[in-house]
């Protein structure tokens, strides 16, 4: 069995903060454990995005695109926090 195909979110050309608010958004309607790619441009973007969901505690992977983009693969986080605890 092959594995799920992550949503997937074309932020390229969307400012910051605009880029991260609708990066969390688009995980908030993700279930604990699912993953999100996100195109977006280097530089900024790519900076503020991935580090601002890794300090939410998500899980992010990062590959450069050509010519001018990154990929995101974003494991949302909370698969295993308890209820009530800290996300996982």
């Amino acid at each position: 069995m092959s594995d799920p195909v992550p949503a997937s979110l074309d932020l390229r050309g969307t400012p910051c903060p605009l880029n991260f608010i609708r990066s969390r958004l688009a995980l908030e309607k993700l279930v604990p454990g699912d993953q999100l790619e996100i195109l977006l441009d280097r530089g900024e973007p790519e900076q503020m995005v991935s580090e601002g969901l890794r300090r939410d505690g998500h899980a992010v992977q990062l590959w450069p695109l050509e010519p001018e983009g990154v990929q995101l693969l974003v494991c949302r986080a909370g698969a295993q926090a308890p209820e009530g605890g800290p996300p996982a």
